[in-house]
């Protein structure tokens, strides 16, 4: 059974309509990313799967749990990182991850071992005794990932995580990734409008343009059929194609 099976989404927000039929499906233990640029529709479909939104037509299905109407369950199975997520910057950065350590366990031993989870996986050394608002934006948006990856959910929901990063920091937070996969076997969606950032960690892209989603594929895959050295010209080709066939 796939992790998660998106089914013939449309959302509207007033006259826009955002998304057009929207369907794809993700599989366990794989990192599936939403490419596309802004406005495309990412967010959005990442929001209905997380249940904050509802879709007006269409189905989610989460490890078999459906949305909206079994949205709480679902939201006990996974974890999101929002593009405009931070920090507590008043806190230090151990202060950040007990803090939300404490929304998911009241037990003290539990709570610790998440946070020594979390700890690990932002690997910021010392610093994580220190003030978040000294930190850089890289050290900010990794606490953030390991605040939502520390849980251990079973579908990790990531909008843009290196969002405005330098590529250092970017790095950092896509090895972060790949390890969280490789050591839960849990499933990932992320979205992106960095072509060559989603071609190095996912296992399958889908282009999204227009609200449509316009091909599915491995970064190989797609580059072999629209016969394009990198996944960046691929999407091109692919939406001059979904152009011409409407």
């Amino acid at each position: 059974m796939p992790a998660v099976v998106v089914k013939d989404l449309w959302r509207s927000f007033g006259k826009k309509v955002v998304l057009r039929g929207v369907s794809f499906e993700v599989e366990e233990g794989e990192i599936f990313g939403l490419l596309g640029p802004n406005g495309a529709g990412k967010t959005t479909t990442l929001r209905i799967i997380t249940g904050i939104l509802r879709p007006h037509k269409g189905e989610v299905l989460v490890y078999g749990k459906r949305i909206p109407e079994e949205a709480e369950e679902v939201r006990r199975l996974t974890s999101y990182l929002p593009e405009e997520s931070d920090v507590y910057l008043r806190l230090t950065g151990y202060e950040n991850l007990k803090f939300f350590a404490m929304l998911y366990s009241d037990d003290p031993r539990e709570i610790d071992e998440i946070v020594r989870k979390g700890a690990e996986i932002a690997d910021i050394g010392d610093a994580l005794g220190k003030p978040t608002k000294t930190y850089s934006k890289g050290m900010r948006r990794r606490l953030a990932l390991a605040r939502t990856l520390m849980v251990r959910p079973r579908l990790a929901i990531l909008d843009e995580p290196t969002s405005g990063l330098d590529v250092y920091s970017s790095i950092k937070v896509r090895n972060i990734i790949k390890k969280f996969v490789e050591e839960t076997k849990a499933s990932v969606i992320l979205s992106s409008h960095n072509m060559l950032e989603v071609e190095y960690l996912c296992h399958r892209v889908a282009f999204i343009a227009d609200g449509r989603i316009i091909e599915v594929g491995t970064p190989e895959e797609l580059k072999s059929h629209f016969g394009a050295s990198n996944l960046e010209e691929a999407f091109v080709k692919a939406v001059e194609v979904a152009k011409g066939a409407a």
